[in-house]
């Protein structure tokens, strides 16, 4: 039997982007197979270099690995705890996107290129929220900027608004890595912000995009063939906003046969705003 020829870099390229690897995590490569024994042992010279009854003096932390200590998120209760009091403070929006840039209590700040916060008018009547940046959006820092973006525009668009007068957002503000779905952990921790994100826009009407984002800020378990086109109490604690979820464009893209579900969907938006 003739083996399989070995395959390209381009095409390994290929597969590693089809399997979600699309980004570099750290400046150098790792060579995980290396023997760790064969490492050079610098605390030997150390121990030598001191004195009959003196202690020898600890190895310095490499920069890499000081690095990696400051980077460590805090315990997840502690994040939650924090999250919640930063987003309960932010008097604005600007505030509360600072806030966000200097927040360390979500692991995906680390695996993200940027932070990817918000689009459009904050004025705005109506707000859209998704569940989590992709790779277009993680590059531009803008949410719904990729394939799935330009199908929210034209759904914008069929009721007669633009990003002039709209205002878009996710519930988790970093991208995760290779697009998998958020933890329950990542999710209650970012909560808070989209939250008050959220409150600070007080729009007339939320529009959930997709089951995780319907989920997590309508405090549905029901699937989003159950609770699109219905409409929700929204309540920030300062007031009561109409809500109503339907389906996020990516999913759409993959089943255009939804798509006049969605359409029905748009219509009873654009009613509801008249």
């Amino acid at each position: 039997m003739t083996p399989d020829p070995a395959p390209t870099a381009q095409q390994l390229l290929a597969f590693y982007l089809e399997a979600g690897v699309d980004c570099a995590l750290a400046d150098e490569p790792i060579n995980r197979l290396s023997d760790p024994d064969t490492a050079p042992n610098t605390a030997a010279p150390a121990a030598a270099a001191a004195g009959p009854g003196e202690t020898p003096a600890r190895p310095a932390k490499s920069a890499p690995a000081m690095a990696a200590v400051a980077d460590t998120p805090p315990a997840p209760e502690a994040a939650l705890a924090s999250a919640r009091e930063a987003a309960r403070t932010a008097p604005s929006l600007e505030v509360l996107r600072s806030l966000l840039e200097n927040f360390d209590g979500c692991a995906l700040k680390y695996t993200a290129t940027r932070l990817v916060f918000a689009d459009g008018n904050p004025q705005s009547r109506i707000m859209f929220v998704g569940e989590a940046p992709g790779r277009e959006e993680d590059i531009e820092g803008l949410p719904f900027v990729g394939r799935s973006g330009k199908l929210l525009d034209r759904m914008i668009a069929a009721i007669g608004l633009d990003r002039t007068k709209a205002y878009i957002a996710n519930v988790i503000p970093w991208r995760p890595p290779g697009n998998r779905t958020p933890t329950p952990q990542e999710t209650q921790i970012c909560l808070p912000f989209i939250q008050r994100q959220i409150e600070l826009v007080d729009p007339d009407i939320l529009v959930t995009l997709g089951n995780p984002s319907t989920q997590t800020l309508l405090s549905t378990r029901e699937g989003i063939m159950k609770t699109r086109g219905r409409w929700f109490d929204y309540d920030t604690g300062t007031r009561v906003i109409r809500a109503i979820a339907t389906f996020h464009p990516a999913y759409l893209l993959r089943s255009p046969s939804y798509k006049r579900m969605a359409w029905q969907d748009l219509r009873a938006i654009a009613k509801a705003l008249e």
